[in-house]
């Protein structure tokens, strides 16, 4: 039997909950022994639901680090992100940061730098690109069947549910509201799709105009308007280099029936792709137009090899590890992940100032 990894986690709350810690479990390549939580009954939980039997459960993460740990999954408010990552890398950790990569650019370079000198493994937490039909379509854009792809438009719409839990409301904390939460996802979706990760100039939007509702018909019940910091919704224009335009549109309450999250729509010179309901590309074929509809209701061929089948977040966990144990490579690149995050940046800036703003 193989020998497991020794994992940590630092942030004990609903994304470790909902995601990491049942994901290590059930792809049973490594084992959970730390756990750290600013609120010990936590950690404790956690520890109780997931850990080996002499797993050990911290407040500081600093104390965590000094254990002798093989990876890192950390799960905590974006603004700790860069800081808790660096010194995970620092002290000889394998790192699963969750999305954002960081709180802004600065903080993400920050982060690279670190993975560099540790020469350390460094992902981020995009498990959007491990559905199937994001596994198809990126297959096709390797292929070229949609041939140059000149225009995306990131999605990322809900029409009422606010995250009325944890510190989602809270700007200090997280640097924003749904384009930095659900806004990166189909960012990162659409850069990856098109394979391009270079910005010339960004425009942007923020609004803040349904904060202060008072009956607002939340999925998630009503949110405390003095809590509500943070952006409803946020829509961002980017030309890149070669001159393809990325669209973002990023809403956790916006009066609208369109809605969607963490998909993409692409059009390429061939043909186009949108994720409107699992997949479908359109084209011309014989002089004539035409859809076509993968059917995901069997398995398919892994555009990663290796990964199995299974949820998202476990071909993630998956993905990860197993390039930790050298036996694959990274699927999210940390220079990804920041490029993404420079561009949330720019589109916040731009929104701040009411100028594009212009890359380097």
């Amino acid at each position: 039997m193989a020998e497991l990894l020794k994992a940590g986690i630092i942030g004990c709350g609903g994304i470790a909950n909902g995601k990491h810690m049942p994901a290590t479990k059930a792809v049973g390549l490594a084992e959970l022994v730390a756990f750290c939580d600013i609120i010990p009954e936590r950690a404790e939980k956690a520890r109780q639901e997931y850990g080996t039997k002499d797993a050990k459960v911290f407040v500081d993460y600093r104390e965590l680090l000094k254990e002798d740990l093989d990876v890192v999954f950390v799960c905590t408010p974006n603004r700790s992100h860069s800081e808790i990552t660096v010194a995970a890398l620092e002290s000889g950790k394998h790192v699963l940061c969750e999305k954002p990569m960081a709180i802004n650019y600065g903080e993400a370079l920050k982060m690279i730098e670190a993975q560099k000198k540790s020469g350390k493994l460094l992902s981020i937490g995009y498990q959007s690109r491990y559905r199937a039909n994001s596994m198809c379509l990126k297959e096709m854009c390797e292929r070229g069947d949609l041939g140059e792809i000149y225009l995306g438009r990131a999605n990322a719409v809900r029409r009422r549910a606010v995250p009325t839990w944890g510190v989602f409301l809270n700007e200090y904390e997280q640097g924003g509201g749904p384009l930095i939460d659900i806004g990166t996802h189909a960012l990162d979706l659409t850069l990856w799709m098109m394979n391009n990760y270079r910005p010339k100039y960004a425009v942007g939007t923020t609004y803040h105009k349904l904060n202060n509702d008072k009956r607002p018909g939340n999925s998630w019940g009503d949110w405390d308007p003095a809590k509500f910091t943070v952006e409803d919704s946020a829509f961002g224009f980017v030309v890149m280099e070669n001159g393809a335009t990325v669209q973002i549109n990023a809403s956790w309450a916006l009066n609208t029936l369109d809605v969607e999250e963490a998909t993409t729509t692409l059009s390429g010179t061939k043909a186009g792709a949108d994720m409107h309901d699992g997949l479908t590309i359109n084209g011309v074929t014989c002089g004539r137009q035409y859809t076509l509809k993968p059917d995901f209701r069997a398995g398919g061929a892994a555009f990663y090899s290796g990964h199995g089948a299974g949820k998202p977040e476990d071909i993630e966990n998956r993905i990860f590890l197993k390039a930790v144990k050298g036996e694959g490579e990274l699927c999210v690149l940390p220079e990804q992940a920041a490029t993404v995050t420079r561009i949330l940046d720019a589109i916040y800036e731009s929104a701040r100032t009411g100028k594009p703003v212009y890359f380097d």
